[in-house]
């Protein structure tokens, strides 16, 4: 019997899925619902239907779980939809949907549900994006445009949320208009904090640095120009982190613009770092998706000799550029995609060269990886370790494509989209590799993301 959009129906919850909502089934119909704990019997409204799922919300908890908790003042706000469950528990959970990614898109079982790494709940958030509307900055509730208040989440430091507060008070006391966003960037003591907004074209954005007060640093992109103007200060943020606890030798300093990506989690920084450096052993590395270098400049720090990291993003790519100039006799940088630098041979570099310019093929500063000779080789690039930390939409089918041509020893995969990570998964177990380690690590509480970091080893290089 079909049900109608906007009636009620009475639930009990199975399973939690991928994107934060929980499974349940009405009359042999899958429900997705938001809201809910496995075990409870819940009361919810059905929102809309879409190929014989219905699509639900929780309006009343009928049989409660003992690990439901109060969710504060808006759940769904910054997708903050694991709030109403307790924090042992979302890590559990979070266990249960990596689990599930990988037995039905990646054809993994059977499968023990691996650790995750928890994290403090509370301000743990080192960048953020903020949307603006009517002068007021802020995140989207979830799945909707509504602007909701970024420091009710919790996920901000409290000085943060102060200096929000702020910005709209000179936003409004100026009259200011044009802003379309804003990305603000942290260090991870929290001392440090810059800024870059987005303008609509035509916007003088002279105005916009009366924003600057407590900024390390304050740029601007406005949408008829691609260059970034820097308002004030030094738009970036810098952290110094120890890849070996209390080992100073080990401290590797990370600069960073204020529109490069960077993990999120101030509090699991290093422990992500450390988990990523234990799966590397000895030899060359090819650190993909290299961002600043958070993870291959690690291993540049701890005597890794023999180091190349690809990225294409201007300006992570500057700042990579910057933070890797102490480990120049051992490090390169590789400025393309990845596809590009896949694309142009086999694994692993070789003697050094200085970059020349840069394009859509690969441009080094540094040693520049051994072209030309053997691209028919198939075997694996002997005791070549690569290191993959790719967006939310996992590889592409190049990038991916590439990585099996080169054959490198190992593949350490660092995801933060579960479901893109299980398809990628299984091309890595077709191709002749072993899942050998997986680990989760919840750098998002009380929402529904998950990190994994995992290991692969080709089978053929043992």
């Amino acid at each position: 019997m079909s049900v109608e959009v906007g009636s009620e129906i009475t639930v009990e919850i199975e399973k939690p899925v991928a994107g934060g909502r929980m499974l349940a089934r009405h009359d042999g119909q899958v429900v997705l619902v938001w809201g809910a704990i496995p075990g409870e019997r819940v009361r919810v409204r059905v929102q809309r239907s879409a190929k014989s799922v219905l699509y639900a919300s929780t309006t009343d908890v009928v049989v409660a779980s003992p690990d439901r908790r109060d969710a504060g003042p808006d759940w769904q706000c910054g997708g903050n939809v694991f709030a109403h469950i307790a924090y042992g528990r979302q890590c559990a959970l979070k266990g249960d949907i990596i689990r599930d990614a990988l037995e039905r898109i990646g054809r993994v079982s059977p499968l023990a549900r691996p650790e995750v790494l928890g994290s403090p709940e509370r301000g743990y958030r080192m960048r953020a994006r903020l949307h603006v509307r009517d002068g007021r900055l802020g995140f989207f509730r979830e799945g909707t445009h509504q602007l909701c208040d970024a420091a009710s989440t919790g996920q901000l430091l409290r000085e943060t949320g102060e200096w929000i507060a702020a910005a709209e008070r000179v936003i409004e006391r100026e009259r200011l208009t044009g802003l379309e966003g804003m990305d603000i960037a942290e260090n991870m003591r929290g001392d440090e904090r810059a800024c870059h907004l987005d303008l609509q074209a035509g916007v003088d954005a002279s105005g916009f640095a009366s924003l600057a007060d407590r900024l390390t640093g304050l740029s601007v992109t406005r949408a008829d120009r691609a260059s970034v103007e820097v308002l004030a200060g030094v738009p970036t943020v810098s952290d110094v982190l120890h890849v070996r606890p209390d080992d100073p030798a080990s401290a590797v300093r990370l600069r960073r613009d204020a529109r490069a990506f960077f993990q999120g989690n101030r509090y699991l920084l290093e422990p992500l770092v450390r988990c990523v450096v234990a799966l590397v052993p000895p030899g060359p590395v090819v650190d993909l998706y290299a961002g600043v270098g958070l993870f291959g400049l690690s291993l540049a720090a701890i005597g890794a000799a023999d180091v190349t990291l690809v990225e294409s993003d201007p300006a992570s790519g500057k700042s990579l550029e910057e933070n890797a100039e102490p480990y120049r006799d051992r490090v390169n940088v590789a400025h393309c995609s990845v596809e590009s630098f896949l694309a142009a041979g086999p694994l692993p570099p070789s003697p050094r060269l200085r970059r020349t310019r840069r394009g859509t093929h690969p441009t080094y500063v540094g040693r520049v990886p051994r072209r030309g000779g053997n691209e028919a080789r198939s075997g694996p690039a002997d005791h070549v370790t690569c290191i993959v930390d790719p967006p939310r939409t996992g590889m592409s089918k190049d990038a991916l494509g590439g990585i099996v041509r080169s054959r490198p020893a190992r593949i350490v995969y660092v995801s933060c989209d579960i479901a893109t990570f299980a398809r990628d998964t299984r091309t890595l177990l077709d191709a002749g590799y072993e899942l050998e380690t997986l680990t989760g690590i919840d750098l998002f509480p009380n929402t529904a993301h998950v990190e994994v970091m995992a290991a692969f080893v080709n089978i053929d290089d043992r």
